[in-house]
């Protein structure tokens, strides 16, 4: 029988965790917040994936979801270990995802999905996910920022991709109240 190393490793029991190559921050560390919420916009953004009833927002949404490893890794990731980092190919946020979030953006402009004003979320459990998911994602946004300023990570690309993610969220939740999903697909409405 193969040993099997346990989730169970006590290394964080004294307020500290690991980044990439082994660099320990406490557990309230500005990059450790920022790693954190886009974790939880991951998960977020998989729950709006569950709910998609249709092909557009699953694809557009796990698209996202495999693009925001690469940022968590990045960010996971200390300035002065980035030339390592980068030297070993992992992925880091770049242009192309920026623009492949702002075609979809085009593409559903095109389709007259901007909502007018504030948006009460929770019209279906498919557009609460995905406004949840934008929260998160501006939240995300926000960490990123205060990074930025703290001279923690010096490219703009990440900052720009949670903004156009957020805007994508945005619109996609718009798409689905003006679709009025059907009961199969979520609709909570009374």
């Amino acid at each position: 029988m193969a040993s099997v190393m346990s989730i169970v490793t006590k290394t964080g029991d004294q307020g500290t965790s690991a980044l990439m190559y082994n660099r320990r921050v406490s557990k309230c560390h500005p990059r450790l917040e920022a790693c954190g919420t886009v974790d939880e916009l991951n998960a977020a953004l998989g729950l709006a994936r569950a709910t998609a009833p249709d092909r557009f927002g699953q694809e557009q949404l796990l698209a996202a979801q495999k693009e925001i490893v690469g940022l968590m890794g990045e960010l996971a990731t200390a300035q002065e270990d980035m030339p390592r980092y980068m030297r070993e190919g992992y992925a880091l946020v770049n242009l192309g995802m920026v623009t492949r979030l702002e075609k979809a953006v085009s593409d559903l402009e095109a389709q007259e999905a901007h909502g007018r004003g504030w948006a009460t979320p929770g019209a279906t459990l498919h557009t609460a996910a995905l406004d949840m998911a934008r929260a998160v994602c501006r939240r995300a946004e926000r960490r990123v920022c205060a990074l930025q300023e703290a001279k923690e990570i010096h490219r703009a690309e990440p900052l720009i991709y949670l903004n156009r993610l957020s805007d994508l969220l945005w619109l996609m939740a718009r798409r689905a109240e003006n679709a009025g999903a059907t009961p199969e697909s979520g609709n909570l409405r009374a």
